[in-house]
């Protein structure tokens, strides 16, 4: 029901800190799975770097993807996307029935949470105990990053299970309200000054002494758009001295995103890079000339 890319990782830190990095030995890799992951699917894409691996949800593709990292393996993904399909001419997409187990005092949160996603309520029964049981079917798109959200709206007081129901008529796009991203406009290690720059304009995914690249996402933005901004940036120094000498700059802590919150989180021109030592989040186009000229040419293909 699920489908997503895995790839050679092509950031400038490929190659340091995992033991397999070629394509040859991600294929190999991918196609040994399905020996046992009998839910997987794994097919050869127009670039011979990639692959367009499908799976049964998205906790199936990140157990696949944790369990890779931790054998050594350094590659790229791409965001989760419901797998469609056309039936007699009409586009269908496939729907699950979502069970959940939790509180009254959820309700509220959890019924506005699941109707932007276009969930159903099916069926809901009270025990006479403030424990309460949700029925809902909700496109698998939808449920694309709920886990982690729910689970923090209910405070690990509730249970969901899904399972496949079938096929219905496509119910259209779910609108995504993320802000914009921050993203390093240069190579090299994240320091204080850079980062209270970035915190003043929004939150940060990283620490001080961090090693960045161009085009590695650094942060959630305030606003609705990507800005630039280089974390690697020094306090000027001066031979001038302050009466109360300098005060050290204190940061706020940086937002610390797993494997499916980061999967979750990116747009299409984003992705994951997945090494056994750390998780990035990047921009597709590593420079912003790349990055603007290819939103040059997207708008003239619109006109």
């Amino acid at each position: 029901t699920v489908e997503m890319t895995f790839g050679v990782n092509t950031s400038p830190f490929a190659g340091r800190e995992g033991h397999f990095c070629t394509t040859r030995q991600l294929r190999a890799r991918l196609y040994r799975e399905l020996e046992t992951n009998l839910s997987l699917r794994v097919q050869d894409t127009d670039s011979r770097d990639t692959f367009l691996v499908k799976g049964r949800g998205e906790l199936h593709l990140a157990i696949l993807i944790e369990t890779m990292r931790r054998e050594g393996y350094e590659f790229e993904v791409s965001k989760p996307e419901a797998i469609t399909k056309i039936v007699d001419g009409n586009l269908v997409e496939p729907v699950e029935v979502l069970t959940i187990d939790t509180k009254e005092e959820y309700l509220g949160v959890l019924t506005e949470m699941l109707s932007k996603r276009q969930a159903q309520l099916t069926d809901m029964r009270n025990d006479g105990h403030d424990d309460v049981r949700l029925v809902f079917h909700v496109p698998t798109k939808g449920l694309i990053g709920f886990r982690t959200v729910f689970s923090t709206a209910t405070r690990g007081a509730s249970i969901m299970n899904t399972i496949f129901l079938g096929y219905e008529p496509y119910h259209g796009d779910i609108i995504s309200t993320r802000n914009g991203v921050l993203v390093a406009s240069e190579q090299g290690i994240a320091v204080i000054y850079g980062l209270s720059n970035a915190q003043g304009r929004g939150f940060t995914f990283i620490e001080p002494g961090t090693l960045v690249y161009e085009g590695m996402i650094i942060g959630l933005n305030s606003r609705p758009k990507d800005i630039a901004i280089n974390v690697c940036k020094e306090k000027k120094k001066t031979n001038m001295r302050a009466s109360t000498s300098d005060i050290a700059i204190k940061l706020a802590p940086p937002m610390q995103l797993s494997l499916e919150q980061a999967m979750d989180f990116i747009n299409d021109d984003e992705l994951v890079e997945v090494t056994p030592g750390n998780i990035r989040l990047r921009k597709r186009l590593l420079t912003q000339a790349q990055r603007a000229k290819d939103r040059a040419s997207s708008r003239r293909s619109v006109k």
